[in-house]
Parts: C-alpha cells; sequence; structure tokens
C-alpha cells in the first residue's frame, strides 16, 4: 500500500529515540498499521548538531512551518516542547488535516482548547499519550477504555525527578541539595530543575488527567502547586520514624456532590504499606479509583527518550489506523463542564508538630483551638519535655481552609513557640 508520510518535529532525545524505532521496527510497524510508516523530513534548529540516531540529512530542515504545510506529509509528531512555536505548528497541521501525535504537557495544559479545537475543525485526530507519565498507558484508558465508568479520583506520582530525589532522602538521609546534585549527575534532572522540584510539570500532567478524567476543561492555572524544595531531610527522617514516606502527588478528585472537583500538587506523607509508597527512582505510578471499575493501578518508567518514544509510537500506530480506515479518533470530551474549586474547599488531613511549653493545660488549650475551627485531632503523642517538648499531632479530614485557619491559631498561641513539620497526610483512611 501507499506509505503514510510521517514529518517529526525535534530530534531530541525523544525525537531520536522516534527515528530509532521507525527504523528498527518498520516491518512490525507497518503490518500492525496495514502501511509502511515513511519518515518525510524531521524539523531541527541546528543542521549540523552532532545526534544521537543517524539521519539521513536530507530529510532534515530547519523550515518547520513548510516541512508541516507539505501536501505529502499525512502526520505530524511533535516532539520539539514550550509553548511557541510548537502550538502554531500542531494547530497548522491540524487546520490542514493531518493528524498530529505530541508528547507537549505545557501546552495541552494552558492552551488544549486551541489545540483541540483546530483537531475538530480540520477533522484530524490529536492524541498525547506521551505528554503523561511516559510510557505507562494512563491516558487513552481513561479517554476510553474507562468511557463507560464514573471516575471518582486520581491519585498518583507523576514526576520521576521529583520521586528520584525524595526516594534518596528517605533511603540514604540525604538533603534535598545532595539529592538534587545526584539526580542531575544521573541525568534524571535538568541544570535548571525548577519545573520539576517546584511542581509545575507535575500540575501540568494533572490538568490532563483532571480534564480527561471528570470531561471538563482544565488548565494548569486551576491546579493547586507545592514544589518539594522546603522538604528537609528532618522531615523525611521524621516521616520515616512514624511509619511513612514522603511523595510528591499529582491529586484529582470529584467533591462529594460530584458538581466540582480538586486538582492539586503537593508533597504529602503515605503509609509505607500505601503501594504508591514502593515507588522507587525516576518511576510514576497512577491510581485511578473509578465506581464500576474500583482501583486500577498504572506503574512504569515515567520519562526518558525510549519511554517516552514507545507512548509516541503507540500514538502514531492509533491514527495512523485510523486515516488508513477513514475514521477518527474520539474528540476532546468536556460536555460535565465542571469546575474546579478553590483549595481551600479540598477536604485534607495535616501532620504537624508544635513546640510548646511544658506545663498543665497546654494540651487542653490546642485541643480547644482546634476544635473552634471544627478540626479534629486524630492522634497526638508528647515527646521531650522542658524545652524540648513537642506535641506531634495528625488531625482528621478537614477542608484545607479550617485546617489553614488552625494552622495560624497556634502560631498566635503564647504556649507554642513555633510549628513545624507541616505535612499533608494522604493514603490511609
Amino acid at each position: 500500500m501507499k506509505p503514510l508520510r510521517v514529518a517529526l518535529l525535534g530530534c531530541g532525545v525523544v525525537g531520536s529515540q522516534v527515528i530509532r524505532l521507525l527504523h528498527e521496527q518498520a516491518d512490525d510497524l507497518a503490518a500492525r498499521v496495514g502501511a509502511p510508516l515513511e519518515l518525510a523530513g524531521v524539523a531541527v534548529r541546528r543542521l549540523g548538531r552532532k545526534r544521537d540516531v543517524e539521519v539521513d540529512p536530507a530529510l532534515l530542515t530547519t523550515d518547520a512551518e513548510s516541512l508541516v504545510a507539505r501536501d505529502d506529509v499525512d502526520i505530524v509528531i511533535e516532539v520539539i516542547g514550550g509553548i511557541e512555536p510548537a502550538r502554531g505548528l500542531i494547530v497548522s497541521a491540524l487546520s490542514r488535516g493531518k493528524s498530529v501525535v505530541t508528547a507537549n504537557k505545557a501546552l495541552l495544559a494552558e492552551d488544549g482548547a486551541t489545540l483541540h479545537e483546530a483537531a475538530r475543525v480540520g477533522k484530524g485526530d490529536l492524541y498525547f499519550e506521551a505528554s503523561v507519565a511516559g510510557a505507562i498507558p494512563l491516558l487513552r484508558p481513561l479517554r476510553e477504555s474507562l468511557a463507560g465508568d464514573h471516575v471518582k479520583r486520581v491519585l498518583g506520582i507523576v514526576n520521576g525527578t521529583t520521586n528520584y530525589i525524595l526516594d534518596k532522602m528517605d533511603s540514604t538521609g540525604a538533603s534535598f541539595n545532595d539529592a538534587l546534585e545526584e539526580a542531575q549527575a544521573l541525568g534524571y534532572a535538568e541544570a535548571d530543575p525548577t519545573a520539576d522540584v517546584e511542581g509545575f510539570d507535575a500540575a501540568a500532567k494533572a490538568a490532563i488527567l483532571a480534564g480527561l478524567a471528570f470531561h471538563s476543561r482544565v488548565t494548569a492555572a486551576a491546579v493547586h502547586r507545592e514544589g518539594i524544595t522546603e522538604i528537609t531531610a528532618t522531615d523525611v527522617a521524621s516521616a520515616k520514624a512514624m511509619g511513612y514516606v514522603i511523595k510528591l502527588l499529582a491529586i484529582c478528585a470529584r467533591s462529594d456532590d460530584g458538581r466540582s472537583f480538586g486538582v492539586r500538587v503537593h508533597p504529602a506523607m503515605i503509609p509505607r504499606t500505601h503501594p504508591l509508597a514502593g515507588v522507587r527512582e525516576a518511576y510514576n505510578a497512577v491510581f485511578v479509583e473509578a465506581e464500576s471499575a474500583g482501583q486500577l493501578m498504572f506503574y512504569g518508567k515515567g520519562a526518558g527518550g525510549a519511554p517516552t518514544a514507545s507512548a509516541v509510537l503507540g500514538d502514531l500506530v492509533a491514527v495512523a489506523r485510523n486515516r488508513l480506515a477513514g475514521t477518527r479518533g474520539p474528540e476532546e470530551s468536556t460536555y460535565a463542564d465542571l469546575s474546579a474549586h478553590p483549595m481551600g474547599e479540598t477536604v485534607t488531613r495535616l501532620h504537624m508538630a508544635l513546640d510548646v511549653a511544658d506545663k498543665p493545660g497546654v494540651l487542653a488549650r490546642v485541643a480547644e483551638l482546634f476544635a473552634k475551627h471544627d478540626v479534629s485531632i486524630q492522634t497526638v503523642r508528647q515527646e521531650g519535655h522542658g524545652d524540648d517538648a513537642q506535641l506531634v499531632i495528625v488531625t482528621h479530614r478537614a477542608t484545607d481552609a479550617a485546617l489553614t485557619a488552625t494552622l495560624e491559631g497556634l502560631r498566635e498561641l503564647d504556649i507554642v513557640r513555633a510549628v513545624t513539620g507541616v505535612m499533608r497526610v494522604e493514603g490511609d483512611d
């Protein structure tokens, strides 16, 4: 059959692996698709740069716009990242009726609406499995396999860099800076790790997950975001002593009345018995809780050239099959049109340590303040005596606004010298 022609935008870590797989698995891919997949061109920034894969120089071009516009191109793969020029190139391809495969979580989370609208008007496919959790098949199960179910919650580890850092802090007692330097030396963290350690990367992925899970349009701006830069070795050791481990979690959950949802990214303590506690190194894992299917767990390599390229090729096969059959994959589903409620309305739990005066009546005054804000205490224990006296408290579930008001009140009490070790608790209720 006539080959399907593929334009590749970007030939970096992921793009080079896409080219390798296209070459090495050409016969298998042709058999799975029903027609050969032929590389029509590769858009790069610099022609003379040394690459991790051998590329026919005749395929290389710095003119991505012209490559996308070519009549002989059927499918465009975008792996350059960022907002522009990626957005313009993808819209250009879709408006011309071409199908697009992208790994661009930042763009999808900021302006996915524009991309989906271009796909609808141009009648092309827009697939983006590689944008979240690398090689893990996660988005297609949400978009297709669970389309007949009611997803209630998505919870997981979606950033390998932060998981590696927190895992090393837990297993070796390393400081945040030392663990970060090790991650950078191994290539898990960028020279500028801000997007990872401040939670921006995970927030973009959480927005995509929430949109698919709750059939609503969600942007990264709706995601409550906290990073891990303030977590100390002492915090990690304290959690470990209590049977917990600290993870950076992405959490998307419907409200009890089903009229809104919360979407957040922040570090949290989870019990060491929880399956997510055993996710080590730079791996990812995500729980999906659906009304009929129950709990499903997806686990695997969440980043890296080859794993991400695997997801890209999976999407490529899907859109290629659709083109041959004259059909399209599912469009964006936003019929529910739910809104994201503010973090203050989110129900969660807190762990905290209070440096207090060691004298009678302290616990009673602390308990009184908790009751004032309608926050109940699950566990409390006292450690040390005299100037070293400390109350370690874990609350029951309450709104984040009530917990925040409680913390502010504690800091104003004359019997409380300091409030430390403040951390949300998830996964054991």
